[in-house]
């Protein structure tokens, strides 16, 4: 057992018969998340990690190992969680300073994110005199950021190399048979890997949406899905009283006490982008209908010098969920000083990972104290099983939290509501009239 839930901080935030209040509840949501309906809905992540294309599979590993031969650099087009899950599981197992790093694997870039034409820039700078491959995932092939992005990179590499030579650089990760960027994808010849229709992108990391550029950099893919499949022959095994079932009912817990803000919080640097992933997964997932609990996080200690001030004396509507590591890879011990200038003196031959530790026990403490629950999801390393587990159990506890405050776990209509202003505003044909609306509130303004 690796991933656990340790709620002992908690404690005094539950009344005695909270959690039976939840129990019916969480009965329904177990019994909703099992169903299954003749129509889509996206649960294809529950059962993937037992029952995955093993054919795909073997392809996603033949690519990688064709882009870390041929290329120097591998650019990723795509947004959202066409992109946080791959971005968070290459720095998680690898480092944040993989691109910078001495190493035996391409360079892997992260484009059409965003509409800056300076991010964009900075990138293909970096390709300079480099070999290049792309990975460009869209299950349309038609969102704005991803397909601008794809037609810029695109016209560098048409610089750079043949049609031909182009054919075996560029990898596309779509639908298995419709869409724009399928069709053009087979017209080209390119490669193509398969966005599973029954797959939320939020939920796509251990289809090829995440496991291609995460093979790229030498990560063994197998294994992240073996760490889900764990998770998942555990939470069968365990039965309603789960971990990830716990955390679920926990977060909704708080969130009727008032507290409709989550910080997810690491003490490893390494878990900067697998916060922003979870963000994605929990704040798409529950934003809805007027509800949800709001997802923020922070890296500690260094947050501690800007938001813990809040956290601790702020107003009282936060809890936190500290993701902790129990193993370093290396640990180092603090050297001795001949002059004790910086009256560190007492920590020489002191663990750095012992010092983390106390850190964040005392800083758990001073927290609780102040009146925001903890709760702590704690993992054994930096490792593929670790992380396949670690994504799976945040998959389990996100559907069911949804289901048991309310809303659909899977669907995001939000997001809509500004694509249409900006197609509006940036002249797409049909929008003509929500167009003139807007302007005219513009004008107003």
């Amino acid at each position: 057992m690796s991933v656990r839930l340790i709620d002992k901080y908690a404690h005094e935030f539950i009344e005695k018969d909270a959690l039976a209040a939840m129990e019916e509840r969480l009965i329904k949501a177990d019994a909703m998340l099992k169903a299954r309906s003749e129509e889509n809905d996206y649960k294809g992540w529950y059962d993937l990690p037992l029952n995955y294309d093993t054919e795909e599979l073997a392809a996603i590993e033949r690519a990688a190992e064709k882009i870390r031969t041929e290329s120097d650099v591998l650019i990723v087009i795509g947004i959202g969680g066409s992109y946080l899950g791959a971005r968070a599981a290459i720095e998680f197992l690898r480092s944040r300073y993989y691109n910078i790093q001495k190493k035996d694997t391409p360079e892997i870039y992260f484009v059409g994110n965003s509409f800056s034409g300076d991010d964009l820039d900075d990138v293909l700078a970096l390709c300079e005199g480099k070999e290049v491959s792309v990975n460009v995932i869209s299950k349309s092939g038609t969102t704005t950021e991803s397909s601008i992005a794809f037609r810029m990179v695109r016209h560098m590499m048409l610089k750079k190399y043949t049609n031909s030579e182009i054919k075996e650089r560029v990898f596309v990760t779509t639908d298995k048979e419709r869409g724009a960027l399928k069709a053009f994808a087979d017209r080209e010849g390119y490669n193509t890997f398969v966005i599973p229709d029954d797959v939320g992108g939020r939920f796509s990391v251990l289809t090829a949406v995440g496991l291609l550029p995460i093979a790229v950099c030498g990560a063994d893919v197998r294994a992240m899905l073996r760490g889900a499949a764990n998770m998942r022959r555990r939470i069968d095994a365990e039965g309603m009283k789960n971990d990830a079932y716990r955390y679920a009912v926990l977060r909704n817990l708080f969130y009727e006490q008032g507290k409709c803000v989550e910080i997810l919080g690491s003490y490893e640097p390494s878990f900067r982008m697998m916060n922003e992933w979870w963000k994605q997964l929990f704040g798409e997932s529950e934003g809805k209908d007027g509800k949800g609990i709001f997802p923020a996080s922070v890296i500690f200690s260094a947050d501690l010098h800007s938001l813990g001030q809040y956290i601790q004396d702020g107003k009282r509507v936060l809890f936190e969920t500290i993701v902790k590591q129990k193993q370093v890879r290396k640990d180092m011990f603090i050297p001795s000083n001949a002059v004790d200038i910086d009256g560190l003196g007492f920590l020489s031959g002191v663990k750095m990972s012992s010092v983390n530790d106390e850190a964040m026990i005392g800083t758990l403490l001073a927290h609780t104290a102040g009146g925001v629950p903890n709760l702590i999801v704690e993992y054994d390393k930096r490792d593929e099983e670790n992380l396949g587990e670690l994504i799976y159990f945040f998959f389990i506890a996100c559907a069911v939290s949804g289901y048991i405050l309310g809303v659909n776990p899977f669907d995001q209509p939000g997001v809509e509501a500004y694509k249409r202003n900006m197609y509006a505003l940036l002249g797409k044909p049909g929008y003509e009239e929500l167009k003139e609306e807007l302007l005219t509130k513009i004008h107003a303004l």
